[in-house]
């Protein structure tokens, strides 16, 4: 059974009864929006369904990555709400969240085409993103904001980036300007790209991303607590590594109160994204054009996890093959360790392929390699933001794929 009900002048539906005034059911030209009633904690306030199993599911996960294998009834859904679901229509919002109502309001404030993005750091890989941005970003992208340590160094980039336009079309690019700190979440986007330390070239560090997790975690904790304070409801981008662990640290601390409990109070789950799988993609593309081996992950290959130890490449969906992908993720993984044993920080592929192009995918609403909140870690698959929520791919996933899946979400469960 369906239940049906009214709030601040928008409908809802729901399988269970609610505290809410009881209505008929929608016409087929209203907005609807689903509710479920799940503990709040760790997982996405609101999303796009794409199963009906979604709204049944105790927990989110991988699984949700192969909607056959969520471990849910599916639900005997009216044909208006069917309609709307596999129209990619239904919005879903948790009931049981604190800002449930923010969560179902607020893909419905659709912001101006140009956004205003806020980038914190311009060193190695924040200023290659700032340029990035500055050349690719003039569609969806009206200013950026830099905000560094070292007043000189945003001088410098605000004054190098005023001298790159077109000539005879000088609005076309975004403008880049100083912010202040006290100003750094009046945006549509914040850029984490600031890092306390990385481990020089020439040392013997196998997994950097790893070994920067407890210098950074404290700065992204920082500034997910101003984000809490500002009240902010943009995109919270996570770009310093590791990533994924960032990523679930700034939405922890940004949902703790002052005596250490969550509340639920601070930057929905499914605003926060991490920006690192996009460069592991483009190593595995890179590969796969020099090496026939590897050549289906061309048009059939995916990547999954986290920007490090835990990463799945598959070199196909449809001819998974096990051993094959296996020696890809290696080889994709341990990509940067080559550019260090050249004397060299690995920052610009990873500032561009995961940072800048992602980014820019994600403000127009086009599919992109980010790491979103699923099963309580944060975790890197395919996914876009559509005027219903966050959607992130479901696929047929083979036994042997869905298993290395597995172990990457644990593995990112033991972190954090």
């Amino acid at each position: 059974m369906v239940y049906y009900y009214t709030y601040q002048g928008k409908k809802y539906a729901s399988l269970e009864s609610l505290a809410l005034l009881a209505c008929g059911e929608p016409r087929e030209e209203e907005d609807v929006t689903f509710l479920i009633n799940r503990p709040p904690e760790h997982r996405r306030a609101g999303f796009l369904v794409t199963d009906p199993r979604q709204l049944t599911a105790k927990a989110d996960g991988v699984e949700w990555l192969d909607s056959r294998r969520i471990d849910a009834p599916v639900p005997d859904l009216p044909k208006g709400i069917s309609r709307r679901l596999w129209a990619g229509e239904l919005q879903a919002a948790n009931f049981r969240h604190p800002r449930w109502e923010q969560a179902a309001n607020r893909t419905e404030k659709r912001q101006r085409n140009r956004r205003r993005v806020h980038l914190l750091a311009v060193g190695d890989v924040g200023s290659t993103l700032l340029t990035a941005l500055k050349l690719l970003g003039g569609d969806c992208i009206g200013t950026i904001g830099i905000c560094d340590l070292n007043e000189n160094t945003v001088a410098r980039w605000v004054s190098e980036m005023g001298q790159i336009s077109w000539p005879w079309d000088y609005e076309a690019l975004p403008k880049v300007e100083a912010v202040q700190p006290k100003h750094l979440f009046d945006c549509d986007v914040f850029l984490f790209a600031a890092a306390k330390a990385i481990p020089p070239v020439g040392s013997q560090v196998q997994d950097v991303r790893m070994a920067q997790f407890a210098a950074n975690r404290p700065l992204v904790e920082s500034f997910a607590r101003q984000a809490r304070e500002a009240r902010f409801d943009g995109l919270f981008a996570v770009l310093s590594d590791p990533v994924d662990p960032l990523c679930k640290a700034a939405y922890l601390a940004s949902n703790t109160n002052p005596g250490g409990q969550w509340d639920g109070m601070g930057l929905l789950a499914e605003q926060v994204q991490g920006y690192g799988l996009g460069v592991m993609n483009a190593r595995a593309a890179a590969l796969a054009q020099s090496d026939l081996r590897f050549l289906s992950f061309l048009s059939d290959g995916r990547s999954f996890g986290p920007h490090g130890e835990g990463l799945v490449i598959a070199n196909s969906l449809k001819k998974y093959d096990d051993e094959i992908s296996r020696e890809l993720t290696e080889l994709v993984k341990t990509a940067n360790l080559r550019i260090r044993d050249l004397g060299f920080k690995p920052f610009v592929a990873p500032a561009v392929s995961s940072g800048a192009m992602q980014l820019l995918l994600t403000l127009r609403g086009q599919w992109h390699c980010g790491s979103v909140c699923l099963g309580g870690v944060w975790f890197g698959v395919r996914n876009r933001f559509t005027s219903k929520g966050l959607e992130t791919e479901s696929v047929n996933l083979p036994d042997a794929l869905f298993a290395r899946l597995k172990e990457t979400e644990a593995t990112l469960k033991a972190i954090l």
